[in-house]
């Protein structure tokens, strides 16, 4: 066995990209290139967390990218503390056997406050101007400094938004390779987003999704030399896809659905319309091609549920005890979950005319709107604002893997005993490493 693993988290990896991927190609050609399949939602914070807990999010409790918490009646998009998770991680269980079985986790969501050794993580200063200063959560507290210093401040905007583009995913990896060096980490789980950009904004076939494939390549080739060059030579490479990105031509607004049924309540403010969640006897956390539908009354989850059943690019719409197949049967669920058919995703907005859309829609604000906005990777000049049309995303996530197309792939330096994988399986496969069974 190795004595180090790193995994690797790259979303929107396929198996046809690995024909202009060199690097991880050279890699696989040492081992094995297996199929990789995402428990539904395939969306980024199940996905990492099933793969880092080895069991779905009806068990771990990640059912989304966000919360909501009935109790406060607040919505938490992107940001929960490590502590949102209801099963151990892969570092946790390593603790068990051995504490000096040391882990680095690197950019994956939901990782502050972790029990692993060593973090980095986005943590931005919001300031009481409502300006934001760049920083990182990162254990130990001083590392960020240290980072800093050698290769300036992680640069947020290129991570997320109109600006996103390779060179968050380059601090990543290069951050890494120092953590590697000073650190000597036996197992290390890291979050390149390259890829997720491209494909969502011009579509997974599109020119620019083709360079994107080609750019990670070469800078994963670079955190390769980056650990030799730290010393760590006797490595197992594991490089995971945490879904597929698919084409999508139609959206579809869960909110203004509700809305026009009478189910939304609403604030308005200088002529703008902002919803309120916990006053609303139902709405929509929408993510990708998954929406939480929450029913303040239990009494109304049927007609509501109803009422999306016969819309064309609503594939499934699931109450009860049927949210158990699809793995989101658990408190945190909506009272009915609904999925987009393939080429379709649900946009979170509720009003009717843009004029009535609230400040944060023209901007980037990931944690203010209350589901997933990928219109924020486009940009209307001069205004330079967030446009409010959804129709302008060209590929979306989410849907179930059920056939060959929607299942991604995962590369392994070793041979793998199986040419097939679920993302549950990952964190067996790291743990046998270290001679843990589960």
């Amino acid at each position: 066995m190795a004595k180090h693993v790193v995994l690797i988290s790259v979303p929107g990896l396929r198996r046809q990209d690995l024909a202009s991927m060199p690097n991880l190609s050279g890699l696989a050609a040492q081992g094995s290139v297996a199929t990789l399949s995402p428990t539904f939602p395939a969306v980024t914070c199940p996905v990492q967390a099933n793969m880092t807990t080895g069991v779905g999010p009806e068990k771990h409790g990640i059912i989304a990218n966000g919360f909501f918490y009935r109790d406060r009646g607040e919505v938490e998009m992107w940001t929960a503390w490590n502590s949102c998770f209801q099963a151990p991680q892969i570092w946790d269980i390593l603790h068990q056997k051995d504490p000096s079985l040391t882990s680095a986790v690197w950019f994956p969501l939901h990782s502050k406050g972790a029990g692993s050794d060593y973090i980095c993580t986005p943590a931005p200063i919001h300031n009481p101007d409502g300006s934001e200063s760049l920083w990182c959560y990162t254990k130990p507290t001083e590392l960020y400094g240290e980072l800093r210093d050698q290769l300036g401040h992680f640069p947020l905007m290129h991570f997320w938004g109109p600006l996103a583009n390779i060179k968050s995913s380059d601090w990543i990896i290069d951050s890494a390779v120092i953590a590697a060096k000073k650190f000597a980490p036996r197992f290390s789980y890291i979050y390149i987003p390259h890829l997720d950009y491209a494909a969502q904004k011009n579509g997974p076939n599109s020119p620019q999704a083709a360079q994107a494939v080609v750019d990670i390549d070469r800078s994963l080739g670079r955190l390769l030399e980056g650990y030799k060059a730290a010393g760590l030579t006797d490595v197992h490479w594991l490089v995971a896809s945490e879904y597929v990105i698919e084409e999508v031509d139609s959206v579809v607004y869960p909110n203004r659905m509700l809305r026009e049924a009478g189910l939304l309540a609403l604030k308005e403010e200088n002529g703008r319309e902002y919803l309120l969640p916990g006053q609303s006897p139902a709405w929509a956390l929408v993510d990708h091609q998954l929406a939480h539908i929450f029913v303040h009354d239990a009494d109304d989850i049927d007609w509501v549920a109803d009422m999306f059943r016969e819309h064309p690019q609503i594939a499934h719409v699931l109450v009860g005890e049927e949210r158990r197949a699809f793995s989101v049967d658990h408190p945190r669920s909506g009272d009915i979950v609904l999925i987009a058919q393939p080429n379709a995703w649900f946009a979170y907005y509720w009003w009717e005319q843009d004029d009535r859309a609230p400040e944060f829609a023209r901007t980037v604000d990931i944690h203010k709107k209350p589901g997933y906005d990928p219109v924020e990777m486009f940009i209307e000049m001069p205004a330079r604002a967030i446009p409010l049309d959804a129709t302008l995303v060209r590929g979306s996530h989410g849907y179930p893997a059920d056939s060959p197309a929607r299942k991604g792939v995962l590369l392994s330096s070793s041979v793998l005993s199986k040419t097939e994988y679920q993302d549950t399986d990952v964190a067996g496969l790291v743990l046998s490493d270290f001679g843990v069974t589960r």
